[in-house]
């Protein structure tokens, strides 16, 4: 790292109209007939740019991370963008949520007055990143996969000018589709498992290391759990329709989502991270928890964001579509981001411009990783810079 400034954080508030069916949020985010959006902008002191680069989770507020503060002490203007969904995607839609992520970028060409955008994708920021410019460049969009109008075809979305997708993974279905545990047999009695598909059950025969064959057979029935689901959820809203009642949407809950046998055994895509733990911790007991991915939803949502037959946010076919310059970074030690994610998605990737690097031995956070983190923030205003998007 050349310097660190001093940086300034700003609160950030947008509006916009919106016409809804029905709300999916609670108070006042997204009612009333408008979406409200807040973020925090930080610029270093002293330091004006041509640029701003935006961090985006569809769930998450990313203001404490420490890769966007880190950025704007090196003299990049950084903004941390929430959707309308922070810190509760139990509703949300990702459809929506690429609305909310055009808008700040217009807001940031047109009212802030930045001549170039770079959306930065960490974690599940990655497939909405590449999902949003990929719309943006092409857009196809005109209703969610529950039916419902939604014009993202017709919104005159803002590319970008580059795009980062950094310790990200494919999406948050494809996330879903590895974590999922498949021997779940009854959706309402978590209690009732097949042992040989629990991972966590030490009556199991299968342990780690995991045949190839175990393997396959666990996937394939992870992906089928997850299809009986989506054809619950259908079957639902179908429902919900016939009846022609004033019920439109109905939540549930999805017990025991955290079972990817990558946890329990390093020897399946081997990295360097740490066996038998997970980002969120011990990955036995988040399986359980209340705490865990897709864990509370809705139907719509669902479909929109955990349904890897359905979702928009899919991060592998956003990739085939978009153009612009692409930087794709791997952490060698993640534990939340599969190994194998960030590859596939530089290999799908259509951009003329892309590069793929690794930061050896960087966990999913850099937590304690000061000088991980100070690589990855020089690997990417390098990359930027050498492409005129961010000022030397």
């Amino acid at each position: 790292m050349t310097k660190s400034l001093p940086v300034q954080a700003e609160w950030v508030h947008l509006q916009y109209e919106e016409k809804a069916a029905f709300t999916e949020t609670y108070g006042f985010s997204g009612n009333q007939g408008a979406v409200n959006l807040e973020g925090i902008r930080f610029r270093p002191e002293g330091t004006p740019s041509d640029t701003l680069m935006i961090f985006m989770h569809p769930a998450s507020t990313l203001q404490l991370l420490p890769v966007p503060r880190t950025m704007a002490a090196t003299g990049a203007h950084v903004l941390c963008a929430a959707s309308r969904y922070a810190k509760n995607d139990t509703a949300l839609i990702m459809e929506k949520v690429l609305l909310d992520l055009g808008a700040y970028v217009r807001h940031a060409k047109e009212v802030w007055g930045y001549k170039k955008v770079v959306l930065v994708g960490w974690s599940g920021g990655g497939s909405l990143a590449v999902s949003y410019q990929a719309e943006a460049e092409d857009p196809r969009i005109t209703h969610t996969p529950a039916g419902d109008p939604v014009d993202l075809k017709g919104a005159g979305l803002i590319p970008a000018d580059a795009v980062i997708y950094q310790a990200a993974h494919l999406s948050r279905a494809h996330l879903l589709a590895e974590t999922i545990d498949p021997s779940v047999r009854d959706e309402l009695n978590p209690d009732d498992r097949d042992v040989e598909l629990d991972i966590y059950d030490p009556r199991n025969p299968n342990q780690p290391p995991y045949s190839a064959e175990y393997i396959a057979r666990y996937r394939a029935a992870q992906l089928a759990r997850m299809r009986r689901i989506t054809a619950w959820v259908k079957g639902m809203l179908a429902e919900l329709k016939r009846r022609n009642t004033g019920e439109m949407e109905r939540g549930f809950v999805v017990h025991r989502t955290l079972a990817d046998p990558r946890f329990r055994d390093p020897t399946l895509d081997p990295n360097d991270r740490r066996p038998n733990w997970c980002y969120m911790g011990n990955p036995a007991t988040v399986n359980n928890g209340p705490v865990g991915l897709a864990r509370f939803s809705t139907l719509r949502s669902w479909l929109s964001q955990w349904s890897l037959d359905d979702s928009c946010g899919n991060g592998l076919e956003g990739a085939r579509r978009i153009r612009a310059p692409l930087l794709v970074i791997e952490n060698s030690a993640d534990d939340a981001a599969p190994q194998t994610h960030p590859t596939m998605l530089y290999e799908a990737a259509a951009s003329p411009d892309k590069t793929f690097r690794v930061i050896k031995g960087a966990t999913h956070y850099y937590a304690g990783q000061p000088e991980l983190l100070a690589e990855a923030t020089a690997l990417i205003r390098g990359w930027l810079t050498e492409r005129g998007l961010l000022e030397r």
